[in-house]
C-alpha cells in the first residue's frame, strides 16, 4: 500500500496531462492511468525497494516504468486489432481453436491451483474485484497475442557472419569478463547448539594438528567436513571472488596459492563476525555488515581479543572453516571460441526485437493512435 501510495502520489504531477484518467487510445480501445498502474505494480514495487534512498533516481526509474508499461498496453492493443481485422473473429476456425485453449487453460489452471473446485477459483477472482468472464476474456487475448507476435515473427537463423561475432564481442567487454576466481577446498563444521562452541572450537583444532602433521586436507574433508563438498573432498572447485561472501573472500585473499588458513569462524546473519582463533581462542574478529538495499558486504570493525570475556557480547558462531587455496587466477576476457555460441543467441534476440519493432510500427501507422 505505501508503494502505491508513492507511486500514484509521483502520478499526480503529470495529472493535468490525463484526461479522464486515459493514457492513449487505440483505435476504439481506451488505455486508461489505471491499467498502467497495475501492469507495472510489481516493478514499481522492486524499485521503491532499490532507491526509497534516492528519490530523484526513483522518479527516474518510475517515470521509465510507466512508459515502458504504457507501450505494452498499447502494442498488445495493436496486435489484437490487427488479429481481428485478419480473421472474423467470432465465425473463424481459428476463434474456435482459441476458445479450445482457453477453456483449457481455465481448466488446468482450476485444477492445478483450485484442487478441481471451479467455484473456488471464482472466489478468487471475486476477491481480486474481478469476474471470471473478465479472467477469461485476458486469457482469450493473451492466448491471441502470444499466437499472432510468433506467426509474425519473421525467422531469424541462429548463425551469424563471424565478424559480426567478433564485432559484438569486442563491444560487450564486461559481458564476457571474468572477475578475479580462487579455487577452494573447505572443511566445514557445523555449531550445533549456541552455547557448545567452544567444543567445536577445540574440535576444528584437533583437525588442523592433523593437517600439520602431513595428512592431506582432502582427506581431513572428508572425514570431518559437514558441508555439501564433503564427498569431494571439500571441493568447492572455482569461484569468482565477488561471489563469495566478503569475510570468506578477505580470508581467501590472505592466502597464496597452497596455503591454508587455520580455524575461523562465522556466526549467523547478513550482519556477522568472522574470528580466527588459536590453541582453541579467538583471537582475532571482523564484522561485517550487508547493506540491505545494495545487498553490498562491508567491513566495519576489526577487533583482537586477549581474554574470553571479550567475546561476551558477541553473536555465537554458527559454523567453523579451515580453507586451501589451491589456486588462483586474475580477471580475464573469457575467449571468444568459448562464447560464440552465446553470443549468436544474443544476436538471434536483438534481431527478433528489431523486427518485432517494425511490426509494431506497420501497425501503428494502419491505426489511429493519440497519447495523452
Amino acid at each position: 500500500m505505501l508503494v502505491a501510495a508513492v507511486v500514484n502520489g509521483s502520478a499526480l504531477q503529470a495529472g493535468a496531462e490525463l484526461v479522464n484518467g486515459i493514457r492513449a487510445i487505440v483505435h476504439d480501445t481506451i488505455i486508461t492511468h489505471e491499467q498502467v498502474q497495475a501492469l507495472m505494480a510489481p516493478e514499481a514495487e522492486m524499485l521503491w525497494r532499490q532507491y526509497r534512498g534516492r528519490p530523484e533516481l526513483f522518479e527516474k526509474e518510475l517515470t521509465a516504468a510507466q512508459t515502458n508499461a504504457l507501450e505494452t498496453l498499447l502494442d498488445r492493443q495493436l496486435i489484437l486489432r490487427d488479429f481481428k481485422t485478419t480473421f472474423n473473429e467470432h465465425e473463424s476456425a481459428v476463434e474456435k481453436d482459441i476458445e479450445r485453449r482457453v477453456d483449457r487453460a481455465l481448466e488446468d489452471e482450476i485444477r492445478a491451483g483450485y484442487g478441481g473446485k471451479r467455484m473456488a477459483l471464482i472466489q478468487t477472482l471475486q476477491a481480486r474485484g474481478t469476474t471470471l468472464e473478465k479472467y477469461r476474456q485476458q486469457i482469450h487475448d493473451r492466448i491471441i497475442i502470444s499466437s499472432w507476435r510468433g506467426q509474425k515473427n519473421t525467422a531469424v537463423e541462429g548463425v551469424f557472419s563471424p565478424h559480426k561475432v567478433e564485432l559484438y564481442y569486442l563491444a560487450h567487454p564486461e559481458r564476457f569478463k571474468v572477475q578475479d576466481e580462487i579455487k577452494l577446498r573447505m572443511i566445514v563444521l557445523k555449531n550445533q547448539e549456541s552455547l557448545d562452541w567452544p567444543r567445536t572450537a577445540r574440535r576444528a583444532d584437533e583437525i588442523l594438528v592433523k593437517l600439520k602433521e602431513g595428512e592431506t586436507f582432502a582427506t581431513m574433508a572428508t572425514i570431518y567436513s559437514e558441508g555439501s563438498q564433503r564427498n569431494q573432498g571439500g571441493d568447492w572447485g572455482w569461484w569468482e571472488q565477488s561471489r563469495l561472501n566478503k569475510g570468506l573472500a578477505d580470508m581467501a585473499n590472505s592466502l597464496q596459492p597452497g596455503q591454508r588458513s587455520g580455524v575461523t569462524s562465522r556466526s549467523a546473519g547478513d550482519d556477522y563476525w568472522v574470528c580466527q582463533y588459536e590453541n582453541g581462542h579467538a583471537t582475532l574478529g571482523r564484522h561485517y555488515v550487508t547493506d540491505p538495499v545494495l545487498k553490498k558486504e562491508s567491513l566495519v570493525e576489526e577487533r583482537r581479543f586477549t581474554s574470553p570475556a571479550a567475546l561476551t557480547n558477541l553473536p555465537p558462531p554458527q559454523e567453523f572453516y579451515l580453507m586451501l587455496v589451491e589456486d588462483k587466477r586474475p580477471a580475464h576476457l573469457k575467449p571468444l571460441a568459448d562464447v560464440r555460441e552465446e553470443i549468436e543467441k544474443d544476436l538471434k534476440v536483438e534481431e527478433e526485437k528489431r523486427l518485432q519493432k517494425q511490426w509494431i510500427e506497420r501497425l501503428k501507422e494502419k491505426v489511429f493512435v493519440r497519447y495523452f
